[in-house]
């Protein structure tokens, strides 16, 4: 029962980020997509798992253990760090040091997941800054790599 009151939980977020994110406009349009976009995509894959942990059949299981609110408060974290510290990192390492503790609370080792962020990372960089022509913080990485 706790995965429905997630799921309608979710559901009643994105619908609040959809909404939020309907006015969103740049004063001087420089970016293709524009600011709406990613808030509103993720808005529908929030509301997306939302459904989906609405609609699915339930599994009888007696709730959270100590290990497993331990694992997801993990993940909070690094959610909420990712957020302080996205500019600072940039995009590509946030998302790779990101990815390490919500992998772990989807059950996949600190390798997979750090492998997985990193791919992600990268990924998503290049699809924003190349092919969407969206400006992401490099953060640490410029320094290294001597770009922006």
């Amino acid at each position: 029962m706790s995965d429905r009151i997630l799921g309608a939980a979710c559901l009643v977020v994105a619908a609040g980020m959809a909404w939020a994110a309907k006015d969103y406009a740049a004063p001087i349009s420089y970016e293709p997509v524009g600011p709406r976009a990613f808030p509103l995509l993720l808005a529908g894959l929030m509301a997306a798992g939302g459904a989906w942990l609405v609609v699915r059949p339930s599994a009888h299981h007696s709730g959270l253990g100590l290990a497993q609110v331990r694992t997801l408060g993990m993940a909070v974290v690094a959610v909420f760090l990712y957020a302080a510290l996205f500019q600072w990192l940039g995009f590509t390492l946030a998302t790779a040091l990101m990815a390490v503790p919500v992998g772990m609370a989807f059950g996949g080792h600190w390798r997979q997941a750090l492998a997985a962020g990193v791919g992600l990372g990268v990924v998503l960089f290049l699809m924003f800054d190349k092919l969407l022509d969206v400006v992401l913080p490099t953060g640490l990485l410029a320094f290294v790599l001597g770009g922006r």
